[in-house]
């Protein structure tokens, strides 16, 4: 045994150093690989409009834009986590430190659609299949406002991946947006707010990144293991909002409090979804309770 043991410790650490040197050079292919895409073209609304700038500040809130750029959208710290990696939203006004300053509306369409960087790379937590939904007037009221925010000027540090981010990315418990979303699909028109159950699907897009396609919740693909799993959205009655009502709905998305008194997890970012007008929560209300009954954590 005394002959045979370091054979063995020397055996497993060769096949360590092998597998983790594969892992990390098959994670750094996958982040710095170059996507070519055709970016569609969009034609922004005036600078001056009104209308779109209030537009798209209601769009920035409710699809979540704030929850990870923070309040100011100057950028904020979305993951501090050693093992999975530092991951930060980067600055969008026009500030010091921006990653968008001399950003042209397709850069922005690409970022936003397409979960590309400027230079065709993959962003790392940047939820575009959610966006991928999202219409053309609705996506040009976006963009108009980003670019009217105030200036901030702070430095976000550069985002990394660690050591189980690599794992993660390398067996597809991490996915990128850029390897998710459909980069040939048309930009399509969005429903008439008037269909309740249509946009409520329209809105609902924005729900997919935590809770799952299918929208049953359960843990979070590619985020630290003490990050709550997401809710059930479907009308389980067991796990999901199969005994909920329309009020209790609107009461956790406005106060973040469930009907049994208990409190959301502040990952999950009711106040920006709670913002919606009584029309937007109608809508995804009559969506939610359309949905297949599945049990939690069936993505």
């Amino acid at each position: 045994m005394m002959r045979i043991l370091p054979r063995l410790l020397g055996a497993l650490l060769v096949i360590v150093l092998v597998v983790g040197t594969g892992v990390y050079f098959e994670s750094q292919r996958k982040l710095g690989r170059t996507i070519d895409v055709d970016v569609a073209e969009i034609e922004l609304p005036s600078a001056s409009d009104e209308a779109a700038l209030a537009r798209g500040e209601h769009l920035a809130v409710i699809r979540a834009c704030s929850g990870c750029h923070g309040a100011d959208f100057g950028g904020e710290t979305v993951i501090d986590d050693p093992m999975i990696g530092p991951v930060h939203a980067p600055n969008l006004t026009s500030g010091e430190g921006s990653v968008v300053a001399d950003y042209t509306t397709t850069d922005w369409v690409r970022a936003i659609r397409h979960g590309l960087s400027r230079g065709g790379r993959p962003l790392q937590l940047m939820p575009s299949e959610e966006f991928t939904v999202m219409d053309a007037d609705d996506l040009g009221n976006l963009i108009v406002y980003l670019e009217s925010v105030p200036p901030v000027d702070r430095e976000s540090p550069p985002s990394g991946i660690g050591p189980l981010g690599r794992v993660m990315l390398v067996v597809g418990e991490m996915r990128l947006a850029a390897d998710v979303v459909d980069h040939e699909a048309p930009i399509e028109k969005a429903p008439d707010p008037s269909d309740a159950l249509a946009y409520g699907e329209y809105l609902a897009a924005t729900c997919t990144g935590c809770h799952g396609p299918g929208l049953s919740g359960g843990r979070i693909p590619g985020v630290p293991p003490d990050w709550p799993p997401a809710a059930n959205l479907t009308p389980d009655e067991e796990t999901g909002l199969g005994t909920w009502t329309e009020g209790d709905f609107v009461t956790a998305l406005r106060t973040g409090t469930r009907p049994d008194g208990t409190k959301l997890d502040p990952v999950m970012p009711y106040a920006q979804f709670g913002t919606m007008n009584a029309g937007e929560m109608r809508s995804l209300w009559t969506y939610l309770k359309s949905l297949p009954v599945k049990e939690e954590g069936n993505r």
